[in-house]
């Protein structure tokens, strides 16, 4: 663990504070039974803001292979996200006209949900993921994949090897890197003269709308925005030449990235989501200070709901045992006597404890056995998906429960 002092992307000295959670476990940690007895490893979660170039990230590096490599995350256990990955490898292959000669690399390719649909089309693909399970799980299902983080040096290695990228993907992992800046330089050692990179992230001006506090957690080293990224890329001979409003993770960008030189006029996306930044002043330093408090008011109402159904006497669980849930049940030091268990689809997290609450961790059908009065829905980004796949719970009472933008039975 190193302490952070300069700003990742712009080196400017950080001083302003957007919100500290305290000290909290990694939030992917999960626990195996044997090791309750334990004590956890836990970090300060505390996310600042640069006043130079307004990107928020945290001020403390926890070095990343101790948090990716025994790292339970699967993508292909969200159903909405592999049905987004689909649709997004259909529209950019027909929008720039991949096929059997083009090469796509994915960074951070997890299991391989999204590059299984480019190899249905005939499309070579090689993945990067240092996750070991998910890397092994996608080489399992014949996706070329490297087990290596991405950077310069990676890049070079993959460029000596011969692969050069026409479309270059990096879903989710821009804010999961230490060093942003290394890994953006690794970027024009693989993309062809007219190579197209795209980038997804959640919206930094979504997540301050919406009081998404719970996506802060350790393995997001960078909260983004379109304000803060073009001016890193500039900086290695980029460009952003398109945006795209997508409704992932509670809202999203989709950056259209390529080297400045490259021939791709500027669309009409750039100009609206820097206009839309604009007014909501993401520019001035002093717009960030009031974040905490929004975050401490979504934490009261789900401590309210939560000790007013213990006091009738009746039972909530949770469903999902992601990372955000993490951050939402650690900072209200919620524990067993407030939620008696969380269920999720990934066997990898069955039958662990979540980090810090130590909650155990179901799969979805215990739901059914034990009948609770509410399940809350911990990631809220799919309580669409959660709630059609649960519906049934409707035939003893059963009612949902999210605690984001505020708190909502249904």
């Amino acid at each position: 663990m190193s302490t952070d002092t300069r700003c990742r992307s712009c080196g400017a000295a950080l001083t302003r504070s957007f919100l500290d959670l305290g000290c909290m476990p990694l939030a992917n940690a999960f626990i195996d039974p044997e090791a309750q007895d334990q004590p956890e490893r836990s970090y300060p979660l505390h996310a600042k803001i640069c006043d130079a170039c307004f990107l928020v990230q945290l001020d403390v590096t926890v070095p990343p292979e101790e948090i990716f490599d025994d790292y339970a995350y699967l993508s292909s256990y969200a159903d909405s996200w592999v049905e987004h990955a689909r649709r997004y490898v259909d529209a950019i292959s027909m929008r720039f006209g991949l096929g059997a000669g083009s090469q796509v690399i994915e960074i951070a390719s997890n299991d391989g949900y999204l590059l299984q649909h480019f190899v249905a089309r005939g499309i070579p693909v090689l993945g990067i993921e240092p996750a070991r399970t998910a890397a092994d799980r996608a080489l399992a299902r014949g996706i070329p994949t490297e087990r290596v983080f991405f950077g310069q040096a990676t890049a070079r290695s993959l460029r000596v090897a011969g692969y050069r990228a026409d479309l270059l993907v990096s879903n989710n992992v821009l804010a999961h890197v230490p060093d942003i800046n290394d890994f953006v330089a690794g970027v024009p050692e693989i993309l062809e003269p007219e190579g197209l990179w795209t980038i997804e992230f959640p919206h930094l001006l979504t997540l301050m709308q919406q009081g998404q506090f719970d996506t802060i957690y350790h393995e997001h080293y960078s909260y983004l925005s379109l304000m803060a990224i073009e001016p890193l890329l500039e900086q290695h001979g980029l460009r952003v030449f398109d945006v795209e409003q997508i409704p992932t993770h509670g809202g999203s960008l989709r950056l259209f990235v390529c080297r400045r030189s490259a021939a791709y006029p500027q669309e009409a996306g750039v100009t609206e989501v820097r206009a839309a930044e604009a007014l909501a002043r993401l520019g001035e330093a002093s717009t960030y200070d009031d974040f905490s408090l929004r975050a401490e008011g979504i934490r009261k109402g789900l401590l309210a709901f939560l000790h007013d159904a213990r006091s009738r006497r009746m039972s909530v669980v949770a469903y999902g045992a992601a990372a955000k849930g993490n951050t939402m049940l650690n900072s209200c030091q919620i524990g067993p006597e407030l939620i008696a268990y969380a269920v999720d689809r990934n066997p990898l997290k069955q039958g662990r404890l979540l980090p810090g609450s130590r909650l155990p961790v179901e799969p979805p059908s215990r739901i059914f056995e034990t009948r609770p009065n509410f399940v809350l829905i911990l990631p809220w980004n799919l309580r669409d998906e959660i709630a059609g796949s649960m519906t049934a719970i409707r035939d003893w009472g059963g009612r949902f429960v999210v605690a984001l933008p505020q708190l909502e039975v249904f």
